[in-house]
């Protein structure tokens, strides 16, 4: 298990919470071309619609919306290109383990600095069944009327 990102969220994909059961997390470096890091600081990056596949004993994250620099002018990057994630062999292979089983995919979460490095927080997550995600909104829902209520008892 990875520890919490102590630093600055640039990006965060809310929507894997919302279409997973995430069961276990891992950090991931990030391999970035010329001004992509440029963009990153300046938080223009986007996980919504990204994933991750395992090609060749590699990881690779895709569909990754990283904006073009504004100052790269012919140096900028493609901005839906695929990168590849910093991971040991033992840890690819135990998520290639993971995603055999029926149902797991391999989501980004999260994308933040650490160090001055660009990390990606990654998740091992079972996909939900539409009466699964109402059942959590319905749980989510009750538990804000009670705290709603015990605040105004309290006060």
């Amino acid at each position: 298990m990875a520890k919490k990102p102590e630093d600055k969220v640039l990006a965060q994909n809310k929507k894997a919470n919302h279409d997973y059961f995430i069961e276990e997390t891992i950090e991931a470096g990030i391999v970035l071309q010329g001004t992509e890091i440029k963009s990153i600081r300046n938080a223009k990056v986007q996980l919504k619609d990204a994933f991750i596949r395992i090609r060749n004993n590699e990881a690779w994250i895709s569909n990754m919306h990283i904006s073009p620099y504004e100052q790269g002018n012919r140096f900028n990057h493609d901005p839906l290109r695929s990168r590849k994630l910093l991971l040991h062999k033992k840890q690819i292979s135990t998520l290639i383990g993971e995603t055999k089983r029926d149902g797991y995919t391999i989501v980004p979460l999260k994308m933040y600095l650490k160090n001055g490095f660009a990390k990606v927080l990654i998740g091992v997550g079972k996909g939900k069944k539409e009466y699964d995600k109402r059942d959590v909104l319905k749980k989510k829902e009750a538990k804000r009327d009670m705290d709603r209520a015990f605040k105004e008892r309290n006060q």
